[in-house]
């Protein structure tokens, strides 16, 4: 009954609108994961200060309303209108409003429908890619993991471990299968991948005191291994250099070309691009790679 949904005609556009339902839940998980993440250590620091009596009965902060990804009701940060869900539909809703609140107005950014963009276009090119099958999955959850990811990193520069750890783990069980590389070139992928970028920020750090990377960068390397398996990380490594040297460039310069001393490179994003290269297209470039060579 249900046969004509993997039909090569549909199933791409049924991974689109699903793909835009996902990318909308993606905007609450960059926006208030890195608040959860500055909320638990606040209580952790808190519940050191007590520990060592620095803190007393009086001193101790009120227990905060719960906020994670699914309580609060998601509201405008300037008026505090709840969203409803007429006003939640992917694409359309912001089209409609004109990138506007519909109460006071103030304006929404284009990063929300980006992201749901971003997000039902992977989720489509992976079901037109594979057609219906786990690789088509997994390269989806691929995709909604690094584009979580490298948003993130790019407006607070952490990685959280409860992103990246899950997808190395996601890798490795998808693997189980061969779905993207043989169990044994995953878990060494998933090993390369961590010590490769770790070997380079204690390089660096020796050579110049100062931390190039954080441990967040090796994780994601770590989970891109594990999904696309050790062979597959120079292209990882390569074109994430390139790409963040030339957008890294661009900022450093962006100020009449002089070096600003405040710039923080955030390695994330240029992971999340090469990852996504490589896992669609990273045969053929490697094997026009080695043709040419």
């Amino acid at each position: 009954m249900s046969g004509w949904l993997f039909q090569p005609a549909v199933l791409p556009w049924l991974a689109f609108a699903c793909g835009l339902c996902v990318g909308s839940f993606l905007n609450v998980v960059i926006h208030r994961l890195p608040k959860m993440m500055e909320r638990e250590w606040r209580e952790e620091c808190a519940e050191l200060a007590r520990a060592d009596g620095k803190l007393t009965t009086d001193d101790r902060p009120h227990k905060p309303e719960p906020y994670n990804l699914v309580v609060p009701r998601s509201a405008c940060p300037a008026c505090g209108h709840k969203i409803g869900a007429l006003e939640n539909i992917p694409l359309v809703s912001w089209a409609v409003l004109r990138g506007r609140c519909s109460a006071c107005r103030a304006p929404i950014g284009l990063k929300y429908p980006f992201v749901e963009l971003l997000t039902g276009a992977g989720a489509a090119y992976s079901a037109w890619a594979f057609g219906a099958t786990l690789a088509a999955l997994g390269a989806a959850l691929f995709v909604c993991f690094t584009i979580a990811l490298a948003f993130i990193d790019h407006e607070t520069g952490l990685l959280p471990d409860d992103l990246t750890l899950p997808l190395v783990w996601i890798g490795l069980a998808f693997n189980l299968q061969n779905t993207f590389a043989p169990l044994g070139d995953a878990v060494i992928g998933a090993l390369a991948g961590y010590l490769v970028l770790w070997l380079v920020y204690w390089g660096f750090r020796l050579l110049t005191g100062k931390e190039g990377m954080g441990y967040g960068d090796f994780k994601m390397n770590a989970a891109v291994g594990a999904f696309l398996g050790w062979k597959m990380l120079p292209l990882v490594i390569l074109l994430s250099s390139v790409v963040g040297l030339f957008f890294g460039a661009l900022q450093m310069f962006a100020a009449r070309g002089r070096w600003d001393a405040g710039f923080r490179f955030h390695f994330g994003p240029y992971l999340a691009i090469a990852g996504v290269v490589a896992l669609y297209w990273g045969e053929p470039i490697v094997r026009w790679w080695m043709y040419r060579v």
